[in-house]
């Protein structure tokens, strides 16, 4: 059994809209998510957030404190991943769809309104609660939704 894998995620509210991104290689899912990704050993949260955020989107991000903490897993697998949410602003940038992320993971990214990221598929399923309210929320281990 491998240890559950960490990661840093981005809530990017800017103009009432969040910033979500659908990390299935060639869109294989609907399902969206907050951009970010796997923790580098030796690298802060927030450096690792910074550097996935801008891979993802091409946007440079201030990172803020935390506001969710999620972990999910595979049933049928060993897949296991906690995820830590920071509140981030935009510093620098713009949304672009000739953006390539060099991993080839994120091909989509896009802002939206939060009664259309309620209408979403989404993961963590807290993230609309979090994103548009306050406070630190803890989202318990729930299974992947593919």
């Amino acid at each position: 059994m491998t240890s559950p894998r960490l990661a840093a995620r981005a809530v990017i509210v800017h103009q009432d809209r969040l910033l979500l991104v659908n990390a299935w290689p060639g869109g294989q899912s609907p399902l969206w998510c907050a951009p970010g990704g796997g923790v580098n050993r030796g690298t802060s949260l927030p450096e690792n957030l910074r550097r996935e955020v801008h891979e993802e989107t091409g946007l440079t991000i201030a990172v803020g404190a935390p506001c969710l903490i999620n972990e999910f897993h595979d049933p049928q697998g060993s897949f296991h991943q906690v995820e830590v949410f920071f509140r981030c602003t935009i510093t620098e940038g713009q949304l672009s769809d000739n953006w390539q992320d060099p991993e080839g993971i994120v091909t989509t990214r896009r802002f939206f309104t939060e009664p259309q990221v309620r209408a979403l598929p989404l993961k963590p399923s807290s993230l609309p609660d979090v994103a548009f309210g306050t406070g630190l929320s803890y989202d318990p281990l729930e299974p992947i939704v593919r």
